[in-house]
């Protein structure tokens, strides 16, 4: 165990920073590339200013060859039609043909009294040597997507201030047989990278497996000393509420200082928060680095940070500084947190873990992320988005997925921003690691099993990712893996050195859908069911009390399918029956799963923008109708659920919320319904209303409104009810299955349940499409059309409000799609964030709609189309 100890020490010793700092710069654009092949000379010669790269090719940087070469228009967009077949695959070229260098100038003072220059790189996938000034700065060859390099360059700045870096990146040692396996033959596991590049049931392989420096570049300039892998920790003890006044909570911070001088450096570590300043002295040796703990800081009254749906996101902001004795301030790192305690309990009722806050038990209600674009074209406007809109669907934690990344800090700031708690995986799946038979697979499990080649690299990494994210409020569980533990001595020192070692304050699961995270007494794997289901499924069927993967469909509306279908194959499936569907070549390979008889219950499509239009009614029913199934039994069968999958990297054509381009689908909104904290739902097994509580207090004084609407509009009233909603839970109140015989719908009929506080104001509203007694959809199929009145005012910039009104006397205007739009392209904006979509308006009823987005200069309308309202443009007027 000593042994193992000490190997942990070395390891962690490769330690490195976060990039707020003091004279930072990320070095973006003015790169150059080209292939390795095609260069004769060595790196010492490449990283000289003197030698000539005007004529390589220009590179995109953070990317990859990919990235570069569609920006040179050498390889077509993989993301669109059968595009990616045109692509030559690395298995098939080797290694050799996607080995590049990568070099620019840097232009740099040269550093003065004591000024130390680093040299930083956030993620390079695999290998690489790098060169600065003609000199080679890693001895060997760095390899590991995930592991972060720093090189002290200070000795090597030239002083007329003209310098030269160059990079040589090489691809995965093993870039593994894409052959339609998951992960392909698997061995793409054998290196410590992301999983998903050799092709999934999801996704067409990355033919370069992602190989370039995928992350952000930086140069560093500090004084004498650095600051290196700051640690922030909260304390909120007991159990609190959002509101009101707070009790104390705790500051705990530390950080490494480390000397690179040969001479003693005296210096003071401290930082300011709440005009309250906390400091610690430092002494330092030649070339030390010494873990310095700060003194707790007591904050008073603070402001609790919560997730999504159960209070505020509050961030604070701390500078934290060394300062050498007479030289002032050295180093700076600024950290962004939120004042917040994350705990973990096994509930006995549902035998599953729960995750609380601040004392509070969350009800997990989450969605599976890959990651934000399959080729790591990461940005932070992009990341913004997609977190909005997972925080617009109404859920509260995002699981980062094994076979991907750890993610970028920018995705984790969008959480905190949004509420959002995160589940990271790290680097392992039961598909390429072994947990199954598999003969798509080069190697049997037994050798599966030890995947990664290099177990101390793996470990190497961890630690450093840890330490990279350790400091973000959203981040809440750490998971070994995707389905299957990691080999013992990964998983042993994860779970046993790291995470006491380098973090402490958050659970660390074995595995996705281990007994210990929920405990599995139904047999089978732990996760599912996948693809379409009876709605009554997810009511009746008790499934794993935490189900860390369970989805379905997920096909955008037409608008989303013309943008990567060629219009030859914009052909609607065709359902045969027994699961058997027709499909088009071209959707087979961007991974449509079936709707089986869903879509032809509404009317047999007449062509594929029929089809897309009636999918959208699946959509919403499908995910809403999951999150009002696992909520109408928290606490009693479960504590969480997180969706199979919430969003795609590329244009797939299965579960996802929205599509690779940022376009909303039904989905996410039939999810920002049932995700209310306060909704009204009616179960389908036995028609009985309920109202779920997703707060921490009882509410008192709710008006339960239920209404019945034939396809003409005719209102029958059947009850409203005053009673009480008590927290975390959800419960019954009466049934509707009487009303719904009496009303004799043969043909099918809306049911309108409406929740009202006692000064009548709307907190939830929820309308079901029921079908006739034959399982057809024919009331909707003769719905007579609708007149709304649409009213469009931006009222700022970036905002538009929007009000529909539906006359009485008429029928519901149903399932209305609105889309914020280019005036003179008719395109859509996107991303645009809607307050809600897929709106019906009942009969002499009205409701207001708000979107937010971008705006980029170009006159905006407003396209709305419905299910019985005819595409329509509407002109925004400006509020005065």
């Amino acid at each position: 165990m000593m042994r193992k100890t000490g190997l942990l020490w070395v390891l962690l010793l490769v330690s490195l920073y976060g990039a707020n700092a003091q004279h930072l710069r990320e070095l973006a654009d003015e790169w150059k590339c080209a292939p390795a092949r095609e260069v004769k000379e060595e790196g010492t010669v490449l990283s000289v200013s003197s030698y000539n790269i005007s004529n390589w090719l220009t590179a995109v940087v953070p990317g990859t060859v990919l990235t570069t070469q569609l920006l040179h228009g050498q390889i077509p967009d993989p993301f669109y039609g059968m595009n990616n077949l045109r692509i030559p695959d690395i298995y098939a070229t080797g290694r050799e043909y996607y080995t590049y260098w990568f070099a620019r100038n840097i232009e740099q003072e040269y550093p003065v009294d004591g000024q130390q220059v680093w040299l930083q790189f956030r993620g390079v996938n695999y290998g690489c040597d790098v060169y600065f000034n003609g000199s080679k700065l890693n001895k060997e060859t760095h390899k590991g997507m995930f592991l972060r390099q720093e090189y002290n360059i200070t000795s090597l700045m030239r002083k007329d201030g003209h310098n030269r870096l160059a990079v040589i990146v090489y691809p995965p040692d093993e870039p593994g047989n894409a052959n339609g396996g998951q992960g392909g033959d698997g061995t793409i596991a054998k290196n410590v990278t992301h999983q998903y590049v050799a092709g999934w049931d999801w996704i067409q392989p990355v033919r370069d497996r992602n190989t370039g420096i995928w992350d952000k570049v930086f140069i560093k300039t500090t004084g004498a000393a650095q600051i290196r892998n700051p640690h922030v920790v909260t304390r909120v003890p007991g159990v609190r509420l959002p509101e009101g006044t707070q009790a104390p909570a705790k500051v705990q911070v530390s950080a490494e200082v480390y000397n690179p001088t040969e001479k003693v450096l005296d210096g003071t570590l401290q930082y300011e928060l709440n005009s309250r300043k906390v400091s610690a002295r430092v002494s330092l040796a030649p070339g030390e680095t010494k873990l310095v703990q700060l003194p707790d800081y007591t904050m008073e009254q603070p402001r609790l940070w919560w997730p999504n749906t159960y209070g505020s996101q509050p961030l604070y902001t701390m500078p934290l500084q060394f300062v050498v004795a007479g030289k002032g301030v050295s180093d700076m790192d600024t950290i962004t947190f939120g004042v917040r305690e994350i705990q973990h309990a096994w509930n006995t009722t549902t035998q599953s873990m729960e995750i609380r806050v601040n004392g509070q038990k969350i009800f997990i209600k989450g969605g599976n992320w890959i990651v934000s674009d399959a080729m790591l074209r990461f940005s932070r406007k992009r990341y913004d988005a997609e977190v909005r809109y997972h925080r617009d669907m109404n859920l509260n934690l995002i699981r980062i997925w094994g076979g991907a990344l750890t993610e970028r800090p920018e995705f984790y700031e969008a959480c905190d921003r949004y509420g959002m708690l995160v589940m990271q995986d790290f680097w392992g799946s039961g598909d390429c690691n072994g947990r199954w038979v598999d003969p798509l697979k080069k190697e049997d499990q037994w050798a599966r099993r030890k995947y990664p080649d290099n177990h101390s690299l793996f470990i190497q990494s961890a630690a450093d990712q840890i330490r990279m994210l350790r400091n973000y409020t959203s981040l809440a569980i750490w998971c070994g893996g995707n389905e299957i533990t990691l080999p013992e001595d990964i998983h042993q020192a994860l779970k046993d050195s790291l995470m006491p070692l380098l973090d402490g304050t958050r659970w660390f699961v074995d595995y996705s859908n281990s007994d210990s995270m929920s405990y599995n007494h139904i047999g089978g794997n732990g996760d599912g069911p996948y693809g379409i289901q009876d709605i009554t499924t997810f009511w009746r069927d008790q499934t794993w009390p935490f189900n860390s993967e369970v989805g379905s469909v997920g096909v955008g509306d037409y608008a989303s399918l013309q943008r990567f279908l060629p219009e030859a194959n914009l052909v609607a499936p065709q359902y045969k029956g027994k699961r058997a569907s027709v499909v088009d070549s071209v959707w087979d390979y961007h991974k449509y799963i079936s709707y089986e008889g869903a879509i032809d219950v509404y009317g047999k499509p007449a062509n594929v923008a029929d089809f897309a239009r009636k999918a959208q009614l699946v959509n919403y029913n499908q995910y809403r109708g999951l999150i009002e199934g696992f909520t109408a039994h928290e606490w009693e069968w479960y504590s969480g659920v997180i969706i199979w999958k919430t969003q795609n990297p590329w244009t797939a054509m299965r579960g996802q919320m929205y599509d690779y381009y940022l376009d909303p689908n039904a989905c996410l909104f039939g999810l920002r319904s049932a995700g209310e904290p306060l909704h009204i739902m009616m179960n389908p097994v036995d028609s009985m209303v309920m109202v779920t509580n997703n707060t921490f207090t009882a509410r008192r004084d709710l008006m339960l409104v239920a209404k019945l609407f034939d396809k003409n509009g005719k209102e029958t009233f059947v009850t409203q009810v005053f009673s009480e909603a008590p927290a975390h839970r959800s419960k019954p109140y009466f049934s509707l299955s009487e009303a719904l015989k009496k009303a004799a719908y043969t043909e099918g009929v809306f049911v309108s349940l409406q929740l009202l506080d006692v000064n009548k104001q709307l907190i939830s509203d929820n309308l079901y499409w029921l079908p006739g007694i034959d399982g057809q959809y024919t009331a909707l199929q003769q719905m007579p059309a609708a007149k709304p009145e649409i009213i469009c005012q931006e009222t700022e910039k970036g905002k538009v409000r929007i009000v529909i009104r539906n006359p009485s006397g008429g029928p519901v205007a149903f399932f209305n799609r609105l889309s914020l739009v280019n005036a003179k392209t008719k395109k859509r904006i996107l991303p645009a964030f809607y307050s809600d979509n897929y709106v019906s308006v009942l009969p002499g009823a009205e409701k207001k709609i708000t979107i937010d987005y971008h705006p980029e200069g170009e006159e905006i309308a407003l396209l709305a189309e419905g299910w019985n309202y005819t595409e329509t443009y509407h002109t925004i007027t400006h509020e005065k």
